[in-house]
């Protein structure tokens, strides 16, 4: 007999789960770098980047083992595409992690939610997606948005504080980069497997980030060392529950559960760093989300239109 289909309803609640999970893992992640960049002897990003590819891993050969795909996942015909991926990928990592040690939780989730909308606009510029006055509108308002969070850094009453704008600028950098990586991760998806892009960017990773050993690494007391190796494990669960979510479930629906990293960022920045965000930040964050739920949902809207499309056409009989 024929194995069983999956139930899609119970596919599609472990996709939610799954995102759900990569999004407080990562943002637990995110509080274990912050701690570990404002230490009594601060970890630089160089490093924070190396613990948190090596740590990570075991995990992901571990995942690839058990799935079954360890050969044909590490199995690439593009290596000099992982590379490039790997440099803007890591890059993009460790300025966010230096954006951690300058802002509040909530503030660098906050700013870092304009990636998705990037990915937009590099989409148009280096795929030639086609990019319409509808979702270059909502990349407006989210960029808008993205200005307002960051306002209270760069113009704010008062004097301006040189290293919190400069983590507000380093912050976006980052997500710039971040969503240039898409753009790449998008052409190497063409042929390569998932599991091959999150293994070649791990290795690729661990290796930049051992590269900075000569620009002043530090040795960690105990508990930063086991916070370190913690930045790992968590990356790596994040990592496999992301890649996981979007087995089980489109995209258009797992992808606005991204958005709650802002509920459990405030949650744990007001908890760990007792950092409350102004109102400012948070206008601005609901405006950022707005944008990119709309995305989302006009995506989903223009998919089911061209699925029902290529029905209609396909002949029957």
């Amino acid at each position: 007999m024929p194995p069983a289909r999956p139930d899609p309803e119970v596919s599609l609640a472990r996709g939610i789960v799954f995102k759900c999970l990569s999004v407080i893992l990562f943002i637990v992640m995110g509080a274990l770098v912050k701690m570990t960049g404002n230490a009594e002897v601060p970890i630089p990003p160089g490093q924070q980047v190396f613990f948190r590819s090596v740590f990570a891993l075991p995990l992901i050969l571990g995942w690839l083992l058990w799935q079954g795909q360890l050969r044909a996942g590490l199995r690439t015909d593009r290596p000099m595409g992982h590379f490039y991926r790997g440099i803007i990928g890591t890059a993009s990592m460790a300025l966010s992690f230096w954006a951690l040690a300058l802002l509040p939780l909530a503030e660098v989730t906050a700013i870092f939610f304009a990636a998705p909308l990037l990915i937009v606009i590099f989409a148009g510029m280096f795929l030639g997606e086609d990019v319409r006055l509808f979702r270059l509108s909502m990349v407006g308002l989210g960029l808008v948005g993205v200005l307002i969070v960051m306002s209270p850094q760069l113009a704010g009453a008062g004097t301006v504080d040189p290293l919190r704008a400069l983590g507000a600028v380093v912050a976006l950098g980052s997500a710039a980069l971040s969503a240039l990586a898409h753009i790449f991760i998008r052409k190497l998806s063409r042929t390569e497997r998932t599991t091959a892009i999150v293994f070649w960017f791990t290795i690729t990773s661990s290796v930049l980030g051992l590269a900075t050993l000569p620009l002043g690494w530090v040795m960690p007391d105990a508990a930063t060392f086991g916070a370190l190796v913690g930045v790992g494990v968590l990356g790596g669960l994040g990592q496999i529950c992301v890649t996981s979510a979007y087995r089980h479930a489109d995209a258009s629906i797992v992808a606005p559960f991204e958005y709650s990293a802002m509920i459990f960022a405030i949650a744990i920045g007001w908890t760990l760093f007792g950092e409350v965000p102004s109102r400012t930040v948070l206008a601005g964050a609901g405006v950022v989300i707005l944008a990119g739920v709309l995305i989302i949902w006009r995506e989903g809207r223009l998919g089911l239109e061209r699925a029902r499309a290529r029905r209609s056409s396909t002949p029957q009989g």
